[in-house]
């Protein structure tokens, strides 16, 4: 099925008329003011005075040792801020250059913040440590852990890379759904989430996911959001594999919040161009083996901030659809949508978002905005599956969140 052609017959809003093309509401990508770079370097500057009066003393190193350690936490300081402005310094200098500034700073605010956690820790462990050990035990572990806290922020750092630069492993998921039409059994989705092409991940990088998409031979592909992180004329030569993908029934995809920092109008238009279809608070109703059912995408949760006509309505998103229709799928790209999808009558949610924390310790704070964090979940009569992403965001960096392409395989429940 070519979605191109589906999408004039298919593609419904909540009038279940075509829907016309989206404004974009998305700002301009400029240099921030200079009073905003000086107070975010200044804010990191202080961080990295906490780590080095807590550490320096303690390594022992001499005047020229911690002369070093004054320097390597000043160079951090400075680099970080270029990480920050990486898309900002698209175009405003050498390209070569900018590259590899964004690269420093991104690899270095990685380091930064496990270098950061890791401090607070030993801390917090050095408070207890004091009452119960000897004076000279006590000065030994104040002294080894000292050095302990760089050495397991670098490897930190040197294994999230590599585990962000990696291939995403495959994870397959069943999905059992209550009622499920015989037709439908087997079913397959191959979801893929947050890549971000942007600084750090370009072309090749997505060259790699399409391959390994399309030997999975899914009957549909769902693309849930935060695909980008620039403008069309900055990535779309990088965006450009997607036009590969091959599934049954087409490849779906929803905006998440990055698209809207990126201009969103812009790139709906560009990836229908590609042969993508765009769901937006619309639906499709496919057929397969003989058995239709429904699948709606919703714009991201935070789209109303941009532009109040694309409020994210998965009420809306099913207007117009066949009521009686045993199987309904929504694609949002963050879980919280998950209460507004159960209450219109989906019975299966596709996600976001969360990147699964994306490396420790962040993975345990997500539960504080978003209902799910990773993995497959229950919410009364439907079922949400939050991916942990495809590519990254920020420092190239994952630990204990693997990326991941998943493959839903859809079951009759047994209960």
């Amino acid at each position: 099925m070519n979605p191109s052609t589906l999408h004039a017959d298919a593609l419904l809003d909540g009038a279940g008329k075509a829907r016309p093309p989206s404004r974009d509401h998305s700002p301009a990508i400029r240099m921030p003011p200079l009073r905003f770079i000086l107070i975010a370097t200044s804010l990191i500057g202080l961080l990295h005075a906490y780590i080095g009066l807590r550490l320096l003393p303690a390594l022992d190193l001499g005047g020229a040792g911690t002369a070093i350690g004054i320097f390597l936490l000043a160079l951090c300081t400075l680099l970080i801020p270029f990480g920050l402005l990486a898309r900002a310094l698209q175009g405003r200098m050498n390209e070569g250059l900018a590259s590899a500034l964004t690269w420093a700073g991104l690899i270095a605010g990685g380091f930064a913040s496990s270098l950061l956690v890791l401090t607070v820790v030993r801390d917090l462990l050095l408070l207890p440590a004091m009452a119960v050990l000897h004076s000279e035990t006590f000065l030994a572990a104040v002294h080894y852990s000292a050095w302990g806290v760089p050495l397991i922020a670098l490897c930190f750092t040197a294994i999230g890379l590599f585990n962000a630069r990696r291939r995403p492993q495959v994870v397959l998921v069943d999905v059992r759904l209550r009622d499920l039409p015989a037709g439908l059994h087997g079913f397959t989705i191959t979801q893929i989430s947050d890549i971000h092409v942007g600084p750090t991940i370009r072309r090749g990088f997505l060259e790699r996911i399409v391959d390994q998409v399309n030997a999975l031979e899914s009957d549909l592909i769902a693309i849930t959001g935060d695909l980008v992180d620039g403008s069309v004329p900055e990535l779309a030569l990088h965006v450009e594999p997607l036009a590969r993908l091959q599934a049954r029934h087409g490849s779906f995809f929803v905006t998440g919040n990055h698209e809207y920092y990126s201009g969103a109008a812009a790139w709906v238009s560009e990836l229908r161009r590609l042969g993508l279809f765009v769901l937006q608070n619309e639906h499709v109703v496919l057929r397969h083996q003989g058995q239709p059912f429904v699948l709606a995408g919703v714009t991201d949760y935070s789209a109303h901030h941009f532009d109040e006509q694309e409020r994210s309505d998965p009420q809306a998103a099913l207007a117009g659809a066949p009521h009686d229709a045993a199987l309904k799928i929504l694609l949002a790209h963050q879980p919280r949508s998950a209460v507004a999808a159960e209450a219109a009558g989906f019975h299966l949610q596709l996600s976001g978002h969360t990147h699964g924390g994306q490396f420790l310790p962040w993975n345990f704070f997500v539960r504080l905005q978003q209902p799910f964090t990773a993995g497959l979940h229950r919410l009364k009569g439907l079922w949400v599956y939050t991916s942990r992403g495809t590519g990254y965001w920020g420092p190239p960096k994952r630990l204990g969140a693997p990326a991941e392409i998943t493959r839903l395989r859809l079951m009759p429940s047994n209960a």
